[in-house]
């Protein structure tokens, strides 16, 4: 893992004649081990949840740190889907629900440093991070026994868009602008969470299907890493024909990720990449030097506007380059040629939203699922909350929560952002810190999770009873300092769906999935032995 780029690009295949057309671009030698894209669906997600987590007891592993399991213990694995460097990916199927998934498996003595150790437990933090953005690959699972670390995630059945640019040669510019809508969301999603992709390229992103406007899966983690606004990195990291010139000179940002996807839509309109040559040394000069030709076919035929996009995502200057919001608003990718008629929200936007729409009981749970998330879970929320934190204080003002949103292109009014502050402030106190960061934007998707659905139960059911009583409800409220009195009441109506004056596992599971779009309760009294 976060091997150098000459170990993860393949040479050019020369050309007999320099003068000939450049090749197609070929594939990279990079691991290339996530060869599918999603067909499971969210009716399925209950079911997928581990049967019970692994005991305390058992040997720590040293990659994830926490106590080993056998991923075989819930999932069959079949066949072999995908092979790169350092994993393997077979199709698996989970033994309960049936649910076809993709088992990225690692094997632990390929991991030879200690860089290697650290580059695949942020792969994990940084996929957990992301889970539940709808066009990237979903991470159901890892797992770490003996000799291997084990990455469950949903299966992609349309394969890689590296094999459909192939398939096409090149696309129509309004096909290559609506591909390049999805790939520069996705970016833009990654960029609003504080990760950068670091290794773009067409063999990263998968399909939903063999349709050709079937979604597009981003994939492929290995490489990213968190960043901070200013951050300079200085590894050399990517696949050749698409890695940025400011990454071989060692000193770049988030702006590497928008070059790679610049080299991307060269390729989609003129079907061979904009820096190529024999070898992987050309190929690196080539990118220093930054010319981009527009003299051969099919440039004369392609629009000024197309034209003025490649060259604006490949200006060689970092500083010039257009950012993910910038490219999505360029008059040549808008759909229909008009502007958007809202601004882009950006992730912590749309958490905060959601969280204040959420009933003081759902808050309360949301706190307590929020405590029950392992390091790996939340590492991506404590890289966005010190983003957002400036001055580094441990809390974040109103002023800073504006800034952090203005940042990613959100407008609103201050009466806006007050009304999210105070959403989020669980204590009043006029800051939100980290605990009540975590709370309120903890994605909806931990809710598929019946371990941590089950614990929150367990807190409100003071008296072990299967049942929570109105009683509990407001002893619980009052210990999180989200009592209201009259909301008490209705919270209790709209769970309580059989009127029986208490609300069950199933009631509260209905209530808490409400609105996420997961699955519907499955049975308590097949979890009433679940435990954290």
């Amino acid at each position: 893992m976060g091997q150098c780029c000459s170990k993860g690009a393949a040479a050019a295949a020369a050309a007999d004649d320099p003068a000939a057309a450049p090749p197609p671009p070929p594939a990279a030698s990079a691991p290339r081990v996530e060869p599918t894209a999603s067909s499971s669906s969210a009716s399925n997600r209950g079911g997928a949840s581990k049967a019970a987590p692994p005991s305390s007891s058992a040997p720590v592993g040293e990659v994830l740190g926490r106590p080993m399991e056998d991923v075989r213990a819930t999932y069959s694995i079949g066949k072999e889907l995908g092979r790169g460097q350092f994993g393997v990916t077979h199709l698996c199927t989970h033994r309960t629900s049936g649910e076809k998934l993709a088992c990225k498996t690692i094997a632990k003595r390929k991991l030879s440093t200690r860089e290697d150790l650290e580059d695949v437990r942020r792969e994990v933090q940084i996929m957990y991070h992301l889970s539940g953005q709808p066009n990237i690959v979903d991470l159901r699972g890892a797992y770490e026994d003996k000799h291997s670390v084990h990455l469950v995630m949903e299966l992609c059945a349309g394969g890689e868009l590296f094999d459909r640019i192939i398939a096409r040669g090149h696309y129509t510019e309004r096909a290559a602008a609506s591909l390049l809508r999805a790939i520069v969301g996705i970016v833009h999603t990654c960029h609003c969470m504080g990760v950068m992709h670091r290794d773009l390229k067409p063999e990263n992103f998968l399909l939903l299907g063999k349709a050709d406007d079937a979604p597009l899966k981003a994939t492929d983690f290995g490489l990213s890493v968190f960043f901070k606004e200013g951050e300079v990195f200085r590894d050399i990291v990517g696949s050749a024909y698409y890695i940025a010139p400011e990454v071989l000179k060692r000193r770049y940002g988030p702006e590497a990720d928008i070059w790679s996807i610049g080299v991307m839509l060269y390729i989609f309109l003129a079907g061979v990449p904009p820096f190529w040559a024999e070898n992987e040394n050309a190929i690196f000069t080539a990118v220093l030097r930054g010319h981009v030709d527009f003299s051969g076919d099919p440039w004369p035929a392609i629009s000024a506007g197309a034209k003025d996009l490649v060259k604006k995502m490949l200006n060689i200057n970092p500083k010039e380059r257009l950012t993910a919001f910038q490219v999505l608003n360029h008059p040549w990718i808008k759909e229909d040629g008009d502007a958007p008629d809202t601004p882009l929200d950006n992730v912590v936007l749309n958490r905060l939203k959601q969280f204040r729409a959420m009933n003081q009981f759902k808050k309360a749970a949301l706190r307590v699922i929020a405590g029950c998330l392992s390091e790996e879970e939340i590492k991506g929320l404590k890289e966005m909350f010190k983003n957002i934190d400036k001055d580094n204080s441990g809390t974040i003002t109103l002023e800073e929560l504006k800034n952090g949103l203005a940042k990613q292109g959100t407008k609103l009014s201050d009466n806006e952002i007050e009304q999210l502050m105070e959403a989020a402030d669980a204590d009043g106190n006029g800051l939100i810190d980290y605990e009540e960061f975590v709370t309120a934007t903890v994605h909806m998707n931990k809710m598929d999770r019946e371990e941590h659905l089950y614990t929150a139960f367990q807190y409100f059911d003071k008296d072990n009873s299967g049942f929570i009583t109105r009683d509990e409800l407001e002893q619980a409220l009052k210990e999180k300092g989200l009592y209201d009195a009259q909301e008490i009441k209705e919270v209790i109506s709209e769970a309580d769906t059989d009127n029986d004056g208490r609300i069950d596992y199933s009631e509260f599971v209905a209530m808490m999935r409400k609105g996420t779009g997961t699955a519907e309760p499955t049975n308590p009294k097949k979890r009433r032995d679940l435990v954290l």
